[in-house]
């Protein structure tokens, strides 16, 4: 099964295709999306597509926790020649027109994904980090290789024996085995150490000076297969404040509050998800029948000038889908 943090992939293309209507209308990041799922079918060939958008007012529940939450973030980094390609049809729109359209592409690029034999979820009030998490962990695809597809390092928390991040836009793919080489610190246990460190991209502060390379050293036990708890990290830094010179300790302590309400946004072992949006996916996957509607996609393509756009192995893999089914049982 391929998840796709659907916002992540479309912002990217967004940002960087240049790629324009017949009406001389801003499409790239229709576009890019599109080309992203050919080469991700290349790559992958899965048996189950699921793209998952932020939902309407997503980041609210966690907001309420912490006003600052994703306030005033920023564009992703891309190369310097990337903003040069956008900014040949910017510089011509006012901030409502890019607006407008930065919408009209995400809901045209909605409706291509419904002509497809792709699950698709976007709820009201609900980030797509808490659908993702909360689909790979459906008791039905227990036995199932997941790979979830984003540049979002949230992700890591959710890596098992069955389950891959995919890393597009920095061409790298990580398993179990690589973020404890990398890191000294176990998925599982990933979200209470970036609890720690913050996420400057979701504006949440950590502690001064804190690193994950600092935290992996101070909490060692983190590499472990095991679920630790917040307790854990307060009861361990009040016995190793007398032994240890590392003045991670006192951060911890001083600042335990802070500690565990980042933790409380960044962890997604308990996703931020209603009863009725739990019944609604589960139910969407049980009545799910692949179907594809090639005829209406060509429509749309001749529409909006992408004839010469090359989905060859996405539509080889869906006519396979459509032909031999999919076994949700």
């Amino acid at each position: 099964m391929m998840i796709v943090d659907a916002q992540n992939q479309f912002i990217r293309s967004y940002i960087v295709n240049p790629t324009m209507t017949p009406n001389g209308f801003p499409i790239g990041g229709t576009v890019g999306f599109l080309h992203t799922l050919n080469k991700l079918c290349t790559q992958i060939m899965p048996d189950l597509f699921v793209v998952v958008w932020d939902g309407e007012g997503g980041s609210t529940q966690r907001r309420a926790q912490n006003k600052n939450y994703k306030m005033g973030r920023k564009p992703p980094k891309l190369k310097s020649n990337s903003y040069t390609r956008l900014n040949r049809w910017v510089n011509e729109m006012s901030d409502e027109e890019i607006s407008k359209n930065r919408l009209w592409q995400q809901l045209r690029t909605i409706e291509y994904v419904n002509q497809m034999p792709i699950i698709q979820f976007r709820e009201p009030n609900v980030e797509a980090d808490d659908v993702i998490s909360y689909v790979k962990s459906m008791p039905v695809f227990a036995d199932w290789q997941k790979v979830v597809v984003s540049s979002d390092k949230d992700f890591i928390q959710l890596l098992d024996d069955k389950t891959l991040l995919l890393r597009p836009t920095q061409n790298e793919i990580l398993n179990t085995g690589r973020i404890i080489e990398n890191h000294s610190i176990h998925p599982s246990n990933f979200a209470l150490a970036r609890a720690m460190v913050g996420d400057k991209s979701d504006n949440l502060e950590g502690l001064s000076g804190v690193g994950l390379k600092t935290v992996a050293k101070a909490f060692p036990f983190l590499a472990n297969d095991n679920d630790y708890l917040l307790s854990d990290i307060k009861n361990y830094s009040e016995e190793m404040l007398e032994e240890s010179k590392l003045k991670i300790y006192d951060k911890v302590l001083e600042e335990y509050q802070k500690v565990c309400d980042n933790y409380s946004i960044m962890q997604l072992a308990t996703p931020l998800i209603s009863v009725r949006s739990a019944a609604y996916i589960n139910t969407t996957f049980e009545e799910y029948d692949p179907m594809l509607n090639m005829t209406e996609i060509r429509k749309m393509l001749s529409s909006d000038g992408m004839l010469s756009i090359n989905l060859d192995s996405l539509t080889r893999r869906f006519n396979a889908l459509v032909e031999e089914g999919v076994d949700l049982n």
